[in-house]
């Protein structure tokens, strides 16, 4: 496929919060981690179907993959993929039902 990979502003900041968090402990891990993670967001273009279905969406478009203990979120667009959210994998995304009415 190999689709154009776009983050939402949100998404970015997701990251952007998780990077400081986790850098409070340890600048080595947060780097590790936030590398990790633009990794994965990029191999996505190529094969994005590779993610499963977020559970409490439901919908074949919306994605996700795990990077350790974080759920990289995304949707599945006809001319790209968007990176919707980053957020720690106990999250439900119940309190991100917006970003998904705003990406379509």
């Amino acid at each position: 496929m190999d689709l154009e990979v776009k983050w939402s502003p949100e998404a970015t900041e997701d990251l952007e919060s998780i990077a400081e968090y986790i850098a409070r402990d340890s600048e080595f891990y947060a780097r590790a981690i936030v590398s990790e993670i633009l990794s994965v967001s990029q191999n996505i273009r190529e094969f994005p179907l590779i993610g499963r279905v977020v559970p409490e969406i439901g919908d074949e478009r919306t994605r996700e993959r795990f990077i350790y203990s974080y759920r990289l979120v995304y949707q599945i667009e006809p001319e790209r993929i968007l990176i919707v959210a980053v957020i720690h994998g106990k999250r439900l995304l119940e309190n991100f039902s917006e970003r998904f009415e705003d990406s379509t």
